[in-house]
């Protein structure tokens, strides 16, 4: 696993873990300011719910993830880096209760998620 591969990956476990633990930091860390996160809404997508990085990080400390997290029976993580290009990336994550595709952007302040389109399964 190269470098880059290597932070992405790291960035991605600070998002679900700092969620599933109710940790405002590492939710901070591994968001750009300007993240959407969007997921299919109730009418078969036509239209799309979307969430930005303030409210992930509000509700992150609030323990929503904590209480999606105390009915799993596992906490797996499974990330697959599809594609590094320069200052971008995309993932593939796979996890109880998620399904997410993420998109990643290079900062000054190391790699963060910009994009996300998510669902359960």
């Amino acid at each position: 696993m190269d470098n880059d591969t290597a932070l992405i990956v790291a960035t991605v476990h600070d998002y679900f873990t700092g969620w599933f633990d109710g940790d405002v930091s590492r939710m901070e860390r591994a968001l750009h300011r300007d993240l959407v996160k969007r997921s299919p809404g109730q009418d078969q997508a036509s239209t799309l719910s979307f969430v930005t990085a303030e409210q992930m990080i509000t509700w992150t400390g609030e323990g929503e993830g904590v209480q999606v997290a105390s009915g799993l029976a596992d906490r797996k993580i499974e990330v697959d880096v599809l594609d590094v290009k320069h200052d971008i990336a995309s993932v593939l994550v796979r996890s109880e209760p998620y399904h997410e595709y993420l998109h990643l952007v290079r900062t000054r302040d190391g790699w963060k998620i910009a994009n996300a389109l998510w669902c359960t399964p």
